[in-house]
């Protein structure tokens, strides 16, 4: 017998994060325990040990025969459960799925689909498994490529990104304190884009890519968005000044700032942002990526996601 036919395959195997978020894990777990025991899922678990542990964890609890994998974390956990499928070797993408109990800071992958923090309702959506096979994003630089399933951003968005490491201990308030921070501080930088066949120099605010619609804790950059249309979502916010942003702070969360006259969007199958003597930050599903020129591009209908 197989080492696949020793598994349930309607088994789970639950990656967990303990410091996601800012919260008590362990009385967190028991609770996911106890839960996890009332609706009877078959699962097995392991809990990361150090940065990027669950794209090894993904990796090996695939070989082994997992075909549904959990994630317990915030949205980066989520982003290296993800990397950790698309990385390996063994099965399809499409064959595997993933659910979500959402522990993080800002938790902005389940906003796109309607769902809230609650770690009861999640795992009665887990339980219920109505799916969704989305798109992927890829980026690729010189050094690596990397996936993502929720939104990529160049420039301020990125930089919120990395102020966020010094301000999380104010838990979804960071996000607006980031912000705030970047209206001040931020000096936007100018780039070489090559989008739909168009060669575009801007001197922007950001670049975002995106799947799905929130990020930055709440904030919506992109227009009209389709998870599973084989299109990246591309707004580009061009020399918005510190005014333009103080007055039209709401429409970062309302999702109308794609309306303003200084911003752009388009959607594409691919873009190429190279940046102009200077290295932006650049960030994926809130994780910092190595900044540089890049390449952006979708993976259709990649993986499948419980959702509501």
């Amino acid at each position: 017998m197989s080492t696949i036919d020793k598994i349930n395959t309607n088994s789970w195997f639950i990656i967990a994060n303990p410091a996601s978020g800012n919260k008590n894990f362990s009385k967190i777990w028991k609770k996911i325990e106890q839960l996890l025991k009332n609706k009877n899922l078959d699962y097995s678990f392991a809990f990361t040990q150090f940065s990027k542990h669950e794209i090894d964890l993904v990796q090996n609890a695939i070989k082994k025969g997992y075909r549904n994998i959990i994630s317990v974390g915030g949205d980066g956990t989520l982003n290296n459960v993800v990397n950790g499928v698309m990385l390996q070797r063994y099965v399809k993408t499409s064959n595997i799925t993933i659910g979500v109990l959402p522990l993080g800071t800002g938790n902005d992958w389940i906003k796109t689909y309607k769902q809230t923090n609650s770690i009861e309702k999640a795992l009665e959506i887990i339980s219920k498994k109505t799916t969704i096979l989305q798109d992927i994003g890829v980026i690729t630089t010189d050094k690596n490529t990397i996936y993502y399933n929720n939104v990529a951003g160049i420039g301020y968005d990125g930089y919120i990104v990395n102020k966020l490491k010094y301000l999380k201990k104010f838990g979804a308030l960071s996000y607006l304190l980031a912000g705030i921070y970047g209206l001040i501080f931020y000096k936007k930088s100018a780039y070489k884009i090559l989008i739909n066949n168009k060669e575009l120099k801007e001197k922007c605010l950001m670049v975002v890519c995106g799947i799905c619609k929130y990020s930055g804790g709440g904030m919506q950059f992109t227009k009209d968005v389709n998870t599973t249309d084989g299109l990246l979502d591309i707004t580009i916010a061009k020399n918005l000044n510190f005014l333009d942003l103080i007055i039209n702070l709401p429409k970062l969360y309302s999702g109308a700032i794609v309306n303003h006259k200084k911003v752009n969007t388009y959607k594409t199958l691919k873009i190429t942002v190279t940046p102009i003597n200077a290295k932006p930050f650049i960030q994926a599903d809130g994780e910092l990526i190595t900044s540089g020129k890049l390449q952006i591009s979708i993976i259709p209908k990649a993986i499948n996601f419980v959702i509501n």
